[in-house]
């Protein structure tokens, strides 16, 4: 199942950056459609999230995802509603497949890792292609057509084993320990996303540094999983903010500012893991609140907001302010442990 959701978010991913690249980004409306996507895309993932919560039928919201952004693709001449509608079923895919695998991963970490990890492969790829003029389109409604019909043949066979949602409850959220815990973890998503479509390193574009860019950040969500697997969140954390935090001083050294990217997203998983347990009998509606933050992320770039590459100091300073919150926002699920 996380094998079929991993690969399925990769093919959606990518076929969401490809329509918005290929015909949405350089016409007159673009600059709205991309907020609008990312809106839909993010932001509606919180609302959506309580209803997949409630229905309990996860498969479903993917299966839907797969196929609403396949279809956007007969809307190209409608630039506006074509975003909107690749957003919405972005939101619908993210929150099927991240609450199914959430449920497995109820004391494990790797599999959340390995599922958030190749959506950035997509969007990169997707990105590129789209800027280019290959005749590929056609093939991701019919690739996502098989995707949803493999998503529901794995729910098919699980045999009575799928992974079902808890009872909708947001028990423990009237605690003022679980809303500071809430709201730590919402801001690291917020500077995570900041900091992610700020980089802008002088190298990025000399040789393959580029490339290596965007295989860290891959490779760091899945890393951080296992790592916090093995070694705990919190040391996971720690260890992987604290030295990216000094690396993120030297800009000017290519190996340092990859090796930086990739410690600094090794803690994606743990946050979404840490905001799950939470609130455990809402996990689309954290999968969502997480989403939300990531948008908030984005509109400060979007509006031309953006951390110089002459500032490193200041990466380094969203990289420690990280570590703190994310210890915080840690806290609650460390007291259960030691208890």
């Amino acid at each position: 199942m996380v094998s079929v959701y991993s690969t399925a978010h990769f093919l959606v991913d990518f076929a969401c950056a490809f329509l918005l690249f290929r015909y949405i980004a350089g016409i007159q409306e673009g600059h709205l459609c991309i907020l609008l996507y990312n809106f839909c895309a993010f932001a509606m993932q919180m609302p959506l999230g309580v209803i997949a919560d409630k229905l309990n039928r996860n498969f479903l919201f993917a299966i839907a995802g797969c196929v609403i952004v396949g279809s956007a693709y007969g809307l190209v001449a409608l630039p506006v509603a074509a975003a909107m509608v690749i957003g919405i079923g972005n939101a619908l895919f993210h929150l099927g497949g991240g609450i199914d695998v959430l449920n497995i991963s109820e004391k494990k970490l790797s599999a959340l890792g390995i599922f958030v990890s190749p959506g950035a492969i997509g969007v990169y790829l997707g990105t590129m292609l789209g800027k280019g003029s290959s005749l590929i389109a056609i093939v991701f409604p019919l690739s996502l057509i098989v995707v949803a019909g493999l998503v529901f043949i794995s729910h098919k066979a699980q045999k009575g084993t799928y992974p079902m949602n808890a009872v909708f409850s947001l028990e423990g959220v009237g605690s003022k320990h679980i809303i500071a815990a809430m709201a730590c973890l919402f801001l690291v998503v917020c500077i995570r996303s900041y900091v992610g479509l700020s980089l802008d390193f002088p190298w990025k574009s000399a040789g393959y540094w580029g490339i290596a860019l965007i295989c860290v950040v891959v490779l760091g969500k899945t890393i951080g999983g296992f790592a916090a697997d093995r070694f705990g969140p919190g040391k996971t954390a720690l260890f992987s903010l604290g030295i990216a935090t000094f690396l993120f001083l030297l800009p000017l050294v290519p190996l340092a500012g990859v090796t930086a990217v990739l410690l600094f997203n090794m803690t994606m998983p743990i946050t979404l893991w840490a905001m799950a347990k939470l609130i455990p009998g809402a996990k689309g509606f954290a999968f969502g609140l997480l989403t939300f933050g990531l948008f908030l992320g984005f509109l400060p770039v979007y509006l031309g907001f953006k951390v110089s590459s002459d500032m490193p100091w200041l990466f380094a300073l969203l990289a420690a302010g990280s570590l703190v919150l994310l210890l915080a926002g840690l806290t609650p699920q460390a007291k259960k442990r030691n208890s």
